[in-house]
């Protein structure tokens, strides 16, 4: 019986890190790697959990939007551990309210790391998951929010339970186009390229928990999208009502669903419950 290992993305500071160190107190009996993409914040954020008295927590990088990383990554936990029973993404980005860039090239760029980039490591690890694994793809309650913004057209295509990964991929760089050419709100896009993103992370997981559903229908694995609610981070800002500790909640409660659990499965979860989409 190999050890068992779970991943966390985006983990040296605010949500991340509080994950790591929530997946630690509620008595994970694996070990838990801490990836970031910067690898002096990740040691640093290493060495704070050790010294909280952690012993099973590594560090191993990994940046979204370098594909060779995740690769190493899958490599490691294959070689190590034999696959993988846990895998929060965390990892993300938006801008400020107060950025000066221009809103088609702040589309590209938060599609690139909160979309493609989430994509690009679940096609790593998806693939290793082990028997009875846990995925939690952390969205957003902007997720929803930015959806009920969006044409009636584009909300039905991103309702439809039928809808391909080839086809979400093909709606996300389709905003994009929208955002850059500046036409994006008059095609029934919302304005917000985190929100949008975010749909798509949504979106995605609700494929990916069908998908697992169909190809490893006895195997137990449970995939969900969370909202960690508006948290005080660097990202949301320190007027935010919920500390990075309460924003690992609801995260560390999917990642931990007790085997035997069926559900919830291919849902938007916050505050520990299950949301309409």
């Amino acid at each position: 019986m190999s050890k068992k290992v779970a991943v966390v993305t985006g983990a040296n500071k605010g949500i991340g890190f509080a994950i790591v160190k929530g997946l630690c107190k509620a008595g994970y009996t694996g070990d838990i790697i801490l990836t970031a993409r910067n690898e002096k914040l990740g040691q640093e954020a290493l060495q704070q959990v050790k010294a909280e008295g952690h012993q099973n927590v590594l560090y191993h990088r990994l940046d979204l939007c370098d594909q060779s990383t995740a690769e190493e990554l899958r490599k490691f936990l294959e070689n190590n551990y034999g696959g993988l029973d846990v895998l929060i993404n965390n990892a993300g980005m938006a801008f400020k309210v107060s950025a000066t860039e221009p809103f088609g090239e702040q589309a590209d760029v938060t599609m690139q790391t909160n979309y493609w980039g989430t994509l690009a490591v679940c096609k790593a690890l998806l693939p290793i998951l082990k028997p009875k694994a846990r995925v939690v793809n952390v969205s957003s309650f902007v997720s929803k929010r930015s959806l009920d913004k969006c044409s009636p057209e584009l909300q039905a295509k991103f309702r439809n339970s039928d809808i391909t990964e080839e086809e979400l991929g093909g709606l996300m760089k389709d905003f994009v186009q929208a955002a850059q050419k500046g036409d994006h709100e008059a095609k029934g896009w919302p304005n917000s390229a985190y929100g949008t993103t975010k749909i798509g992370v949504t979106v995605l997981s609700r494929i990916q928990a069908r998908v697992l559903s169909q190809t490893r229908a006895s195997d137990g694995i449970l995939l969900n999208a969370c909202c960690p609610g508006w948290v005080r981070t660097d990202m949301a800002g320190d007027k935010a009502p919920k500390s990075p500790e309460e924003g690992a909640e609801t995260p560390v409660y999917l990642a931990l669903l007790p085997d035997g659990a069926t559900g919830p499965h291919g849902q938007l979860v916050w505050d520990k419950e299950v949301h309409e989409w």
